[in-house]
């Protein structure tokens, strides 16, 4: 059952440090699952970094190329995130479980379709210009790691309906597992340490799966154990067409949205290959470490995604409209931290990733150095399009916010930056120019979608 004692079914009106309180309780335990999450494929990059640039530089490419085809796939869990928060906001169990197993059935679906482009990736990083020496290394990493993208769709969906109903701790705990598990094995088969071969990026590669599959396991027990009343699995092989289309509208558009951006840092990865393995190693750590920090805003999104939908399900606009500025102001407080991490002490964050006898490191400090001064750049804008996209999520408005990152990273943001790095000749920093304008663009006109049209659909609840 549902608990009534839920932050998320309080009906009276809250106070901003009510709100403040709700949104903490709910958004930092997803925001240190989020940073859990990016932490395995940090640890790649760490453990990769301090095998090699070129390890590196492959890894860079080859994660940027997997996390296209992951997060638009990821669509269709985040609009489980959403229907089940708003199902639960109206007490509607069966529609909880109806959208969490379509949005399993949507993933797996995905998958399939998704891993030819996985498996033969080295034809299409060959065909996009990158040098061989690192596409090769970076395909056979995609050979064997796309295939932790079946686990980690499924884990996707289920996180996201653990979340809606507010069981973050939980979510918290099982990633913090996943992240020790990668870097155990990253450890045992990057290196060859505790008598296990050692495989280089392929021992990266096999970590991933390993650690989706555990990660897989363990949320699907809790789920099963925890929640039997929704019975998850029960006739798991019958079509619920109606809500399968459902999620499929709802999900497709966000993951269309999730394309657009990370599609546009792809295209930054393809475009500091072009400058050479030393850009793109450096590149690859100033994006690791920017990464980072968007979780802690990704966390916050999420929450808003939750308490948006749940005020979206009791028709609550007040309620919506005082969270939604309670999020924006912790989001910007986040950000404002960030930036000064990386403005402050770029050398010492760089480092953590390379190897001290490295001859290439005094390059990739100086590249790096300049990247996270970009990045610094972004954190306001980067905070303010996802904060955004999780609140019109929770009003389960996809369609427009689509057709907004689209233009906003694809008609400006990717041409800005070919034109700042290579037309004007200024480089990695001019490519991350390109990266801090089309994220401005979609800031801007996805807050604005929000507060002047897709808050004003929620009905008026009258006070209590």
């Amino acid at each position: 059952m549902i608990d009534q004692s839920s932050t998320h079914l309080t009906t009276s009106r809250m106070t901003k440090g009510g709100h403040l309180r709700a949104v903490s309780l709910l958004g930092f335990p997803l925001v240190g699952g989020h940073v859990a999450q990016y932490a395995i494929g940090m640890t790649d990059s760490l453990m990769l970094g301090w095998y090699g640039a070129e390890a590196l530089a492959a890894v860079t490419l080859a994660g940027s190329y997997f996390f296209v085809f992951f997060l638009m796939g990821a669509g269709f869990a985040f609009a489980v995130m959403p229907l089940v928060a708003a199902a639960a906001g109206a007490g509607e169990e069966r529609q909880i479980r109806r959208a969490t197993r379509m949005g399993l059935w949507l993933s797996l679906l995905y998958a399939v379709a998704a891993m030819p482009v996985l498996l033969f990736s080295e034809y299409i990083l060959l065909a996009l210009g990158q040098n061989p020496e690192v596409a090769g290394p970076a395909s056979a990493y995609l050979q064997l790691a796309g295939w932790g993208l079946f686990p980690a769709l499924l884990v996707m969906v289920l996180k996201s309906y653990l979340a809606a109903l507010e069981r973050t701790q939980i979510v918290l705990w099982i990633t913090i597992l996943a992240a020790v598990v990668n870097g155990l094995v990253n450890y045992a088969l990057i290196f060859g340490n505790w008598g296990a071969p050692e495989l280089g990026i392929a021992g990266a590669a096999y970590a991933s799966i390993a650690t989706q599959s555990v990660s897989l396991l363990t949320v699907g027990a809790y789920a099963l154990w925890v929640l039997p009343e929704h019975e998850l699995l029960k006739n798991f092989h019958r079509p619920d067409w109606e809500m399968f289309f459902r999620v499929f509208k709802l999900g497709m558009p966000i993951g269309l949205t999730n394309l657009s951006e990370v599609s546009l840092f792809a295209a930054s990865a393809m475009m500091m290959g072009w400058l050479g393995t030393i850009p793109l190693a450096a590149h690859g750590v100033a994006m690791t470490l920017s990464g980072l920090t968007f979780m802690v805003h990704l966390g916050l999104s999420n929450a808003a995604t939750i308490r948006a939908g749940n005020a979206y399900g009791r028709r609550d606009r007040a309620h919506m409209a005082l969270g939604a500025r309670v999020v924006i102001l912790l989001s910007l407080a986040m950000a404002l931290l960030g930036s000064a991490a990386f403005l402050l002490v770029p050398d010492p964050l760089i480092s953590l990733f390379l190897d001290p006898t490295d001859p290439n490191k005094p390059e990739i400090l100086i590249v790096g150095a300049g990247l996270l001064a970009m990045a610094a750049l972004f954190q306001l804008a980067d905070g303010m399009q996802v904060i955004a996209l999780g609140l019109l999520r929770g009003v389960q408005d996809t369609n427009w916010p689509m057709v907004i990152a689209a233009l906003s990273y694809w008609a400006i943001g990717v041409p800005a930056s070919y034109l700042f790095g290579f037309t004007f000749g200024w480089g990695g920093v001019g490519v991350w120019s390109g990266l801090v304008l089309g994220l401005c663009f979609a800031g801007v006109f996805l807050m604005s979608r929000f507060w002047r049209h897709s808050i004003l659909l929620t009905e008026e609840k009258p006070a209590a």
